[in-house]
């Protein structure tokens, strides 16, 4: 993992800009002194090859120069959302068993905006244990629909990844300035918004706050010319006020979860940009990219050197060993597959296409009902923002709208337009859906009816 850390630093000239905010810029040669004094306290600490290490700190330069630090070590990182709750982060760790815990030393919870640094805190834990395999950085799955799995990344793994982004065409290149908007604790901001960036030359920049006042501004100010974010933020900017031209901008992608078509055409609409789409998963990177945004439906040919099959309705991805720890990972994967459990086809072309999750294929009276078609119908109504349509017993719809739109008149839209077999039984009006760490709506009925009684 040290080889891959100097590799990164080493790849362009020292001068040019790396992490942006507002007026503070760091450059590449200021990353790695950096990353240098970082990795000597924390030796200091006993950290070095071998040793696992949890990391949860807010999305700052301060978490990129401690990270790549500690990988200099050679050193397992797992990597913690700084939103989750104590009571998570204690429940992870307990199953892990980081030697160190890493964080930073004020209040995060009652962090309001991007901060650039953050004092940093290095907990010595003595029920930890060193790393048991070679897996360099360890993330958790979403929790969108149960509880999270621990992935594990060899140093070979992200290497190869950053170099299929790389290989794609259309990606940002040296001289390029991305807004970063997707969670740096995940794997598309990660590996796509911060490593590719690293080894191409990208300049990476971040908003003070997630509001489209902000995030144009920023855009503005600093002549961005990618994007890089969830559906979310593209939902957002999509509905700003008299938004100001962004000349600049070429390049808008989306990554996390499946972009709904209306979304990026109302983007495209106000911006000229179409967004594209980055599929993947965090046990494997990226799968398939259309940087673009021409081939929607589809989600993108297989990125470089990735090796796709559609079994039994369903997008399997070849990789070498598996990416579970800890039994984590049930029969996701097998014989050299991970299984993806979303419904795909792959046209002649090689162009992926995402159905939607397997999980959202449910059978009502011995008929078949794609909940995703359901949720489809609701963001078609004009008042609707978001939709969550779920399956336990009963067909529940849980719906965000823009504009007075009652239960009943929700209702009435579906029923003209949906066999009556596929219709919500019930559609409840919440102020706001409830997203995992990294902006993916939730899907767990039990959630989704706790919001709606508070």
């Amino acid at each position: 993992m040290g080889s891959l850390v100097r590799r990164l630093l080493d790849a362009r000239d020292d001068a040019l800009p790396y992490l942006t905010h507002q007026q503070e810029t760091i450059t590449r040669g200021e990353l790695r002194e950096r990353v240098a004094k970082q990795a000597a306290v924390f030796a200091g600490f006993g950290i070095g090859p071998g040793s696992a290490v949890g990391l949860r700190t807010p999305p700052s330069f301060t978490q990129v120069e401690v990270l790549l630090a500690l990988w200099r070590l050679g050193a397992q990182v797992m990597l913690f959302d700084f939103r989750l709750k104590p009571a998570e982060v204690a429940a992870l760790c307990a199953s892990c068993r980081p030697q160190f815990m890493v964080r930073a030393g004020s209040n995060v919870q009652a962090t309001f905006g991007f901060r650039p640094e953050y004092e940093v805190v290095t907990e010595c834990r003595g029920t930890g244990r060193p790393a048991a395999t070679g897996h360099r950085l360890v993330q958790f799955s979403s929790g969108s629909t149960g509880r999270p799995k621990v992935i594990g990344r060899t140093a070979a793994s992200l290497a190869a990844e950053v170099d299929r982004f790389a290989g794609i065409g259309g990606m940002p290149g040296e001289g390029d300035r991305v807004l970063l908007l997707s969670s740096t604790a995940h794997s598309f901001g990660l590996v796509a918004g911060l490593l590719h960036s690293l080894a191409a030359g990208v300049s990476v920049v971040f908003a003070p706050r997630i509001s489209a006042r902000d995030l144009l501004r920023t855009a503005v100010d600093h002549r961005v010319t990618a994007v890089f974010g969830v559906p979310m933020h593209y939902e957002l900017l999509a509905a700003a006020i008299d938004p100001p031209e962004l000349p600049d901008l070429r390049v808008a992608v989306s990554g996390g979860e499946l972009m709904p078509p209306d979304v990026a055409a109302r983007f495209t609409e106000r911006y000229g940009v179409p967004v594209g789409e980055s599929y993947g998963t965090t046990e494997s990177g990226v799968v398939a990219m259309d940087v673009g945004g021409t081939l929607r439906p589809s989600v993108g040919p297989a990125a470089p050197g990735m090796v796709v099959r559609v079994r039994q309705g369903e997008l399997d991805v070849a990789l070498d060993e598996s990416p579970y720890l800890f039994d984590s990972g049930g029969t996701q994967y097998a014989d050299g597959w991970l299984r993806t459990r979303d419904r795909a086809s792959v046209d002649d072309s090689g162009a992926v296409r995402v159905h939607g999750r397997a999980d959202s294929l449910v059978v009502i009276g011995g008929l078949k009902v794609d909940l995703t078609e359901v949720e489809n119908v609701l963001r078609g109504h004009p008042a609707v923002e978001q939709a969550v349509v779920v399956h336990e017993g009963v067909t529940e719809a849980y719906v965000v709208t823009a504009a007075v739109a009652s239960s009943e008149e929700l209702l009435r839209w579906c029923r003209e337009r949906l066999a009556d077999y596929k219709l919500p039984r019930v559609v409840r009006l919440l102020d706001a859906l409830p997203r995992t760490s990294n902006g993916k709506l939730v899907r767990q009925p039990t959630l989704l009816r706790e919001r709606a009684v508070g």
